[in-house]
């Protein structure tokens, strides 16, 4: 008999801001069913279910551990749903209407050599807590011996296309040329669909037979180059895009120029009429300088974060919501749209922003709408491979001074007048400047975030600290 701690153990697979990730050789068959093991042992102490939906994303390691997933769930004694390639989203929401738990198979944007679990209790994600309880469970199962094929279900990516498709009617988008940025995102074969419901002309572009891993936070040039081409060669109102899973948008203007995420969460949440906010520390301060809101309460990075947040929120507002600066948008209440109800999904959704940003370009075009809201702008990147240890010792040395830490970055004549520690380090600047540094909690990575009053000042910004980080 296998135990489920000590094979999570010896994995190296540990949980990040969302979800457990690692390199595709670290998710061995044990390693895999383990992780399903322990999480059926947890939340079936809470909750009574018969069956565990799945779904996956495009990578080429996604079927087999989804495989190995369904074994165990079999092994556990459940029954197996599986939905293959559909948005996280989407899957989360057939899982929480049907009071389910569920299981998605995805390394979200991180490179294809890389994979991941995310797990849903049938009431939503699971939490810090869950997580804990996870990787400590003592659950003790056979390995899995043999793999069978799949069936899928269609109800998942039908139930999704329906949440959305019937808050408008079929007119509402009459007139709108979208691009849709196919590349190899999960729900690259649901959103054409969708919006078309919606009266909209619908463009395909750049879908992909190899994964792309499309990072919204941090966007590569190619990729921008692109969208511009795009815009002006098929005279478009907006692109769409994903990352890999569907749970974070990449939204353009007609002019092709991508919004950041959290300019177009904020976008979304206006157009929601959402009373109160729960956003990481890393999103753009617009949201506050709007003055558009009750209540804003900042978290740690990472959707778990976020939604800790809303049990306060609900007691005091009657909409809540929540974003990050990749975009994507949690629904923590219901809320009514065009007279519709609009059902609560308290996980990152990438469709949700873009449809209210689209519904309120009806009007004025999603530049004007950009350039309508405080003008305070932010860009990201980051160092890859960069070890996380020394990450971590540049930050503390940069906390312990950052007086000196400013003048190795050659930021002369600036000074620090705040250091946040809510997640990483964000050090807010005498000029208003910001930068926040971060290791990222899932893979070898330093994120770097700026914010200026000038969006070529952050950009240049995030390349000074980054580049002077390197050198150190």
């Amino acid at each position: 008999m296998l135990k489920a701690n000590e094979i999570i153990y010896k994995s190296g697979i540990a949980f990040g801001t969302s979800g457990a990730r690692g390199l595709v050789r670290d998710f061995t068959h044990e390693v895999c069913a383990a992780f399903t093991h322990a999480f059926l042992d947890v939340v079936s102490k809470t909750f009574k279910f018969t069956s565990i939906a799945i779904a996956i994303d495009n990578r080429p390691s996604s079927y087999e551990i989804a495989q190995v997933c369904a074994a165990a769930i079999t092994q556990h004694g459940f029954k197996v749903e599986y939905h293959s390639v559909i948005p996280t989203p989407a899957l989360a929401y057939y899982s929480i209407s049907n009071n389910i738990p569920c299981i998605m198979v995805t390394g979200s944007h991180i490179p294809f050599d890389r994979n991941g679990l995310k797990f849903y209790r049938p009431d939503g994600e699971i939490s810090k807590i869950d997580e804990q309880a996870i990787v400590n469970s003592t659950y003790e199962f056979l390995p899995v011996k043999e793999l069978s094929s799949l069936q899928v279900k269609k109800e998942g990516a039908d139930a999704y296309i329906e949440r959305y498709s019937s808050l408008y009617g079929p007119e509402k988008l009459t007139g709108k040329r979208i691009g849709i940025y196919e590349h190899s995102s999960a729900g690259r074969d649901l959103y054409a669909t969708l919006f078309e419901k919606l009266g909209a002309e619908v463009i395909s572009l750049g879908r992909s037979d190899e994964f792309v891993p499309i990072d919204t936070e941090a966007v590569g040039e190619d990729d921008r180059l692109l969208a511009k081409k795009w815009a002006t060669e098929f005279k478009l109102d907006a692109i769409f895009s994903t990352d890999g899973d569907g749970d974070r948008p990449l939204v353009s203007d007609e002019k092709g120029n991508w919004l950041r995420g959290d300019i177009l969460g904020l976008l979304a949440a206006q157009q929601l009429s959402i009373h109160a906010l729960a956003v990481p520390v890393s999103c753009n301060t617009a949201i506050e300088v709007s003055n558009q809101f009750h209540s804003i309460v900042r978290t740690k990075i990472g959707s778990p974060y976020v939604i800790a947040a809303f049990d306060q929120l609900i007691e005091e507002h009657s909409s809540v919501a929540g974003f990050e600066a990749n975009g994507g948008f949690l629904l923590a209440t219901d809320v009514k749209i065009n007279s519709n109800l609009l059902s609560a999904l308290p996980t990152r959704d990438a469709v949700l922003p873009a449809l209210m940003l689209l519904v309120a370009s009806t009007e004025n075009r999603v530049s004007t709408l950009v350039n309508a809201l405080p003008q305070r702008f932010t860009w990201s990147d980051r160092l890859s491979n960069y070890p996380s240890q020394k990450s971590q010792k540049i930050i503390a040395d940069a906390v312990e001074s950052p007086e000196s830490f400013l003048a190795q970055l050659q930021l002369q004549g600036l000074s620090c007048i705040n250091v946040d520690l809510t997640d990483g380090a964000r050090f807010i600047l005498s000029s208003g400047d910001i930068f926040h540094l971060r290791p990222s909690g899932n893979a070898p990575e330093l994120r770097c975030y700026t914010e200026s009053n000038d969006e070529r000042k952050a950009k240049e910004l995030v390349e000074l600290v980054l580049g002077k980080i390197n050198g150190l």
